[in-house]
């Protein structure tokens, strides 16, 4: 199956006043939302936008360096399973396209990965991981 373009994310350094600008845009972000590492709001016709701090990316990408050689978007592509998101992974690294973080098994409970396209920018591949 070809993966399904879910996500916009974003990386901020001051999360009270990203979302405050994106408040001001008439985007629907929950009130409280400025205090957590990670936020989401669905867009009309489905895809999302979300914002991650520095150090939420830091969690699991330790040399993440937002004032130099690491994107700060990516955009986010929903595989029909774990699976597929290590076969993709392959697939375009294979064909040359540059492998940010292989494939592993994230701690909020999906299968992830990190590339960049031929311009550098982010792009991520995950699928839900199976319950129990």
């Amino acid at each position: 199956m070809t993966p399904q373009f879910d996500l916009v994310g974003t990386v901020v350094t001051d999360m009270a006043r990203t979302l405050d600008f994106y408040r001001r845009l008439g985007l629907p972000i929950p009130p409280g939302a400025e205090t957590e590492p990670h936020v989401e709001v669905a867009l009309p016709g489905g895809v999302r936008l979300a914002w991650d701090t520095v150090e939420t990316i830091r969690s699991f990408h330790p040399g993440f360096d937002p004032s130099g050689g690491n994107s700060r978007m990516s955009l986010a592509f929903r595989c029909a399973d774990p699976a597929e998101v290590d076969r993709w992974y392959a697939e375009l690294t294979a064909a040359g396209h540059h492998g940010e973080l292989p494939p592993w098994d994230a701690f909020w409970g999906q299968r992830y990965a990190v590339l960049h396209d031929p311009d550098g920018n982010g792009v991520d591949l995950f699928a839900p991981l199976p319950a129990g």
